[in-house]
């Protein structure tokens, strides 16, 4: 049986007792699936995103709020005039939270997600309280008293005023938002989000918005939470501010990350496990103590300090572990292979010799460190320029400014003709330059061929609507081809389906190369690239490096490896202490006294690089 197979008998198991099922156990299904639907969008915040969020009960209290308002509120029945029947008004209520909620949710967003660190976390906590005690504070929501006189949900003129009916709507509803993240994590968008939390100047690297990438999911996360909160108001018939405090975002989080944080289904499973749990403790723990209390919350800091010590990567990986004696993994409906897709747009590289990036007296301090002094420099289209020096030369410092990373204190950057002032690193890619890296960023528990479709970004548009519909099968089609392709071109064909932490370092840099060569660059700045490899590994290296150039790609190599270097390049640049102190072909670079002078005891490796 496959994994899909059994979450369909799975559902069909849950739809057939459901009639037969005790109240009190369809109320704690209920409860199930309200958390969980807040404990996914946790789990595309937290766990696929980087992103930690404590205050996810205050959007469940704006979708919960804003249907109790509007479904009880005199002004807005006499400002309805009867223009909308009462059995409506609980809809337009789901329209007032998600609308309210998506408003607040990029306000907060775009202030808060700036911040970094434990910054990010403290700020949602900041912010949760307030909202939290403006609820209770506005006479117009009823104050601490809160709202009561819910209408029930109507559907099609049936009404699910019982929690059983009810029951229905909310676990379909937690079923398709399952379904719909799962499409939107294995597509396009999926891949830009998991790069997030791995490395956001890898991400920016490949073309990434990652600034508006972050509001959007953190956006998504508090809509699922404010949905839950419209099911909660109906369901309870009554809202106030007690379960929308920070205690409660808390216990979300819990649930996040005891089941899982970066697996959906994890966010179901810690839902259970929580809700479960804290029915019987809150039961048992009174008796046992002699006291009254919330002490279910020791429970649950043990709890979390045992899973984070055992499973850190939640309880739901340990379960597919263990699962996979019995179980075999999904077949595709249709492989990427079967599906029509058209090819990816392609860009047209300018013609051998015309300059394509270029440095002018670019500069760099970090106080008063001065890292790079007047660095000028070219790279043209059909060559192979190398940046060599001893260490602490300001390579990487350079290479991080003409790609986009940082920005200089003096000078300019241009790239295919266009000044790069101030641009971020998207604006590089996007323009055709793409690059590794010196410690390599990858997607490690992704496969290999997903760490190098996301070099593909900048190439295809996607919406998420799309993605979560799966609207945009044709698009990944292509994508997927793209890298395999590239894949093939770097001798890594074989390792597609392999998780890339699982390949050995020099591997790993080859797929970086993969996924660079993925984006169809102008331009390529490989850092370090030999760096790992075997001497067979180095020489299929160089000569995909020599096909790229015969191709009319502009190469530039910073390398450590001086017999790499010289047989390769047609031109060189040497560093030392920020400076260009020599320049012009391999044999030249050799010959020249500062530079045998600069490497010291690395004057031996140019020696016989030489001969």
């Amino acid at each position: 049986m496959t994994r899909r197979r059994l979450t369909l008998v799975f559902v069909a198991a849950l739809a057939l007792a459901w009639g037969w099922l005790p109240d009190y156990s369809i109320t704690l299904l209920n409860y199930i699936g309200l958390y969980a639907l807040v404990a996914a969008g946790l789990v595309m915040l937290t766990g696929v995103a980087g992103m930690t969020s404590f205050g996810q009960a205050a959007f469940v209290g704006l979708g919960a709020y804003a249907t109790a308002w509007l479904c009880t509120s005199p002004a807005v029945t006499d400002a309805l005039g009867g223009l909308v029947a009462p059995a409506l008004l609980p809809w337009l209520g789901l329209l007032l939270g998600l609308l309210l909620t998506a408003a607040v949710a990029w306000l907060l967003g775009s202030i808060t997600l700036k911040l970094s660190g434990h910054y990010l976390p403290l700020c949602t906590i900041a912010w949760g309280l307030s909202l939290y005690y403006l609820f209770g504070n506005l006479e117009l929501l009823g104050g601490h008293t809160g709202i009561a006189g819910v209408p029930p949900l109507t559907l099609g003129g049936v009404s699910l005023a019982a929690p059983r009916g009810l029951g229905i709507v909310v676990w379909a509803a937690l079923l398709l938002a399952l379904w719909a993240l799962h499409n939107l994590l294995d597509s396009r968008e999926g891949r830009a989000l998991r790069a997030l939390k791995t490395s956001r100047v890898m991400a920016e690297s490949m073309g990434v918005d990652t600034a508006r990438y972050r509001v959007k999911v953190f956006v998504l996360a508090a809509l699922l939470a404010a949905l839950s909160g419209w099911f909660y108001a109906h369901l309870q018939r009554f809202v106030n501010p007690t379960p929308f405090n920070l205690h409660i975002g808390i216990e979300f989080l819990f649930m996040a990350v005891v089941g899982g944080a970066g697996h959906l289904w994890g966010a179901l499973l810690g839902a259970a496990l929580i809700t479960l749990l804290k029915a019987q403790l809150q039961d048992v723990l009174p008796r046992l103590l002699g006291a009254t209390g919330n002490f279910e919350v020791i429970v649950f800091g043990l709890l979390m300090l045992f899973v984070l010590q055992r499973f850190a990567g939640g309880l739901w990986p340990s379960l597919a572990r263990l699962s996979q004696r019995w179980l075999r993994p999904d077949v595709p409906d249709k492989p990427a292979s079967a599906v029509a897709a058209a090819p990816l747009p392609s860009r047209a590289l300018p013609p051998a010799g015309q300059v394509v990036l270029q440095a002018r007296g670019v500069t760099k301090r970090f106080g008063g460190l001065l890292a790079n002094n007047a660095v000028t420099m070219d790279v043209q289209a059909g060559e192979i320029h190398a940046l060599i020096g001893p260490n602490g030369a300001g390579k990487s410092t350079f290479f991080n400014m003409i790609s986009g990373v940082d920005d200089p204190t003096a000078g300019e950057v241009v790239l295919m003709g266009r000044a790069m002032k101030a641009q971020p690193a998207r604006d590089f890619a996007l323009l055709g330059l793409s690059r590794t890296f010196q410690h390599v960023r990858l997607l490690g528990q992704r496969s290999v061929l997903e760490n190098v479709a996301l070099g593909t970004h900048g190439r295809s548009h996607a919406s998420w609507l799309a993605a979560m519909l799966r609207l945009d099968r044709a698009q990944e089609a292509a994508l997927r081809q793209e890298a395999l392709r590239q894949l093939a071109r770097c001798g890594l064909a074989a390792y597609a389906n392999a998780p890339a932490a699982s390949l050995a370092l020099g591997q790993q840099r080859i797929i970086e190369i993969a996924r660079a060569l993925a984006s169809q660059p102008a331009v390529l700045l490989l850092d370090e690239p030999a760096a790992g490899l075997r001497h067979l590994e180095k020489q299929a290296l160089a000569t995909l490096l020599r096909q790229l150039r015969a191709e009319g790609m502009g190469i530039l190599v910073v390398e450590h490896d001086m017999e790499f270097v010289m047989n390769l390049a047609d031109r060189i640049t040497v560093l030392e202490f920020g400076a260009v102190i020599a320049r012009g072909t391999p044999a030249q670079v050799q010959a020249n006294p500062r530079v045998l002078d600069a490497y010291l005891g690395g004057s031996d490796d140019l020696l016989q690089a030489a001969a």
